[in-house]
């Protein structure tokens, strides 16, 4: 088996995961890899990572460190099973206690698939030519970056206009994305393996504008509308962004290619919701 690893280093106790997997891995006989981050941490020299060259990608760390790993893959229909170092890992499914217990199920079949629709994102210049294509697994940002005044967009779903919405900003997400900033905003919770796409307004300025739930084949546009302010910024996952000038547009659509998540066990969203967001009344949770 030839496992890719990924890791945030700020988070405590990487290290001796990283030593435990290296361990696991020589009596296995498992291929490992690494991207730079972890190269340093490593008790012995790992080749770099290639995404064309590995069966399973692990991540330590948070849901971040998961997105950065989604992106490393460059679209590849890889595995990625991620370890939990953060707080409240809502993409992660294995607790960082269980990394080697984890590995061990799935190099025994022991696990289950949970493929993931993405999206993707170009912002156009006037002349229509792109100014880069962007994946993300949970959500395009369009939102300013200086002051914090509203912006007016004028978003087309399919090309019939939305309707011009005045905001501090625009979500786009994907169903798995519904649980990160979208729900911040004001947005739905989607089941994750159901096929839309989210738009919500970022504290939208009317009570007449609310979160959308579309086709997951609709193709989104935005592009902002007079008063036109400068410093529109795009943020891909909240990790990547581009500058978005007074008469780009910006494009969003699914991906072709999607995110595979490595689960264990039943299916259990609904208690993740529980779980990790507190879903549900206090009846349960004591004084």
């Amino acid at each position: 088996m030839r496992i890719g690893l990924v890791g945030n280093p700020r988070y405590a106790g990487l290290e001796s995961a990283l030593a435990d997997t290296v361990r696991l891995a020589a009596k296995n006989s498992w291929a490992l890899s690494a991207d730079p981050d972890l190269a340093t941490l490593a008790p012995d020299m790992l080749p770099p990572l290639d995404p064309n060259l590995i069966d399973l990608l692990v991540t330590f760390g948070g849901d971040g460190t998961l997105l950065r790993g989604a992106r490393l893959l460059r679209g590849r229909d890889v595995p990625i099973l991620g370890v939990n170092f953060g707080r409240v890992g809502f993409l992660t499914s294995v607790p960082r206690d269980g990394a080697q217990q984890a590995l061990l199920a799935f190099a025994a079949g022991e696990y289950r698939l949970s493929p993931r629709s993405a999206l993707t994102a170009t912002v156009r210049a006037p002349d229509g030519t792109s100014r880069g294509e962007h994946l993300a697994l949970n959500d395009v940002v369009l939102h300013k970056g200086g002051v914090a005044r509203v912006v007016r967009f004028q978003v087309l779903i399919d090309g019939e206009p939305m309707g011009p919405v005045s905001a501090d900003g625009l979500v786009i997400a994907s169903p798995t994305g519904s649980t990160a900033y979208s729900l911040s905003a004001g947005g739905p919770v989607v089941v994750p393996t159901l096929d839309a796409i989210i738009v919500t307004p970022i504290c939208a300025h009317s009570l007449g504008v609310r979160a959308l739930v579309v086709r997951a084949d609709a193709e989104i546009h935005v592009e902002p509308v007079d008063p036109r302010p400068n410093e529109l910024l795009v943020s891909f996952d909240g990790q990547q962004t581009a500058t978005f000038g007074p008469h780009d547009v910006l494009e969003v659509r699914k991906a072709t290619e999607r995110v595979v998540l490595v689960r264990f066990g039943e299916p259990g969203f609904f208690r993740t919701l529980r779980d990790k967001l507190q879903w549900g009344d206090l009846a349960d949770r004591g004084q």
